[in-house]
């Protein structure tokens, strides 16, 4: 479990530990991930407390637009509040939920189990949706549902540009990285409620194909963070091999215009390697699980792979599972997924 309370609030170099456990003047909690420190982790699950080493310093941006950039900016996550209840059902609440991501306002959906609380935490990031036809919290409604039986509370955020939340205009041509920010706001917003129902010590991450892209993003971005994180038949690790896939071969204009402000990755080697959350597996330090199904055409089972080396060479706590015969929405193995989900999260949540 995480010692987090009774850190004291540093003035400039203010840590990611010392801010998750502090309120800023605005009322919103903040992490400055520019030096994480070795004890933002004790550990979690019933397997004793261990410290993790203490990320590097993250490099000198090229570029704003990086995740170097992302390290060193401070983060803001506040004001969660909960509206409409959507659902009832015998094991859970769900409410219509807003939170606060820096200056814009996120919407999403809260699972609250019944029963005596406090109950440790996910936050889930979802796959690509188009935001035109996306409706609050309609990403990953299996998970949803299951984890909120098994007691935990989950908070599924519908990113910016999507549904209730606020607009972004430069998101897309920034390779939505806002998106990252979102999730990295979800988890403070989360610890700044100080909610009975919700275990703030102990949280963790699901992401589900683009949504996997977003929590290496935010493992990278922000290690110490939150527990353990759990990923479904993520993208590739390498935003140019995601968009040479899934937008070059549309004819998407969006590429035209990322390249046009980027370069291109033979233009500017640099600018795409600082967006690469593989360029920068050495700062995590959550264990990471990883399902991908082997007959997965949307998103290739190789990309997984590659990642999933790039993790080990760091020496990294990092699990894959494969599923013969899966694609990539997952049908027969789904509960076994789910299984090993749940003894995953057991072991580092618990």
């Amino acid at each position: 479990m995480r010692s987090l309370r009774g850190l004291t609030c540093l003035a400039a170099g203010l840590t990611l530990v010392a801010a998750v456990g502090c309120t800023g003047v605005d009322g919103e909690r903040a992490a400055r991930t520019e030096v994480p420190s070795a004890s933002a982790r004790t550990g979690g699950g019933t397997s004793g407390a261990t410290s993790a080493p203490t990320p590097p310093p993250p490099p000198t941006p090229a570029d704003p637009v990086s995740l170097p950039a992302l390290m060193q900016r401070e983060h803001r996550g506040s004001d969660l509040r909960l509206g409409a209840v959507r659902l009832r059902t015998d094991a859970y609440t769900q409410y219509a939920v807003t939170y606060r991501s820096g200056g814009l306002t996120i919407s999403g959906i809260m699972n609250v189990p019944r029963g005596e609380g406090p109950f440790p935490a996910l936050v889930l990031a979802h796959g690509y949706i188009d935001p035109d036809v996306y409706t609050t919290g309609r990403g990953m409604p299996r998970e949803q549902d299951l984890l909120a039986r098994r007691g935990y509370v989950v908070l599924h955020t519908d990113y910016r540009n999507h549904a209730g939340s606020d607009d972004d205009p430069d998101n897309d041509v920034n390779l939505r990285l806002g998106y990252t920010e979102d999730v990295i706001a979800a988890v403070l917003a989360l610890r700044s409620a100080a909610r009975p129902d919700v275990d703030d010590e102990r949280i963790g991450l699901v992401g589900r194909s683009m949504g996997g892209g977003v929590v290496y993003n935010t493992l990278v971005v922000a290690p110490g963070l939150v527990d353990a994180a759990v990923v479904f038949a993520p993208v590739s690790s390498r935003p140019e091999e995601n968009i040479d896939r899934f937008q070059r071969p549309e004819g998407d204009p969006l590429v035209e215009e990322i390249e046009a402000a980027h370069g291109t990755p033979e233009e500017n080697p640099e600018f795409w390697r600082q967006v690469s959350p593989v360029t920068y597996v050495d700062r995590v330090g959550e264990p990471l699980l990883i399902h991908h199904g082997t007959a997965d055409d949307t998103c290739p089972l190789a990309w997984t792979r590659a990642t999933v080396a790039a993790f080990e060479a760091a020496g990294k706590d990092v699990e894959l599972r494969t599923y013969r015969g899966e694609g990539h929405t997952f049908g027969p193995r789904w509960p076994d997924s789910m299984d090993a989900t749940l003894a995953f999260l057991e072991r580092h949540l618990r």
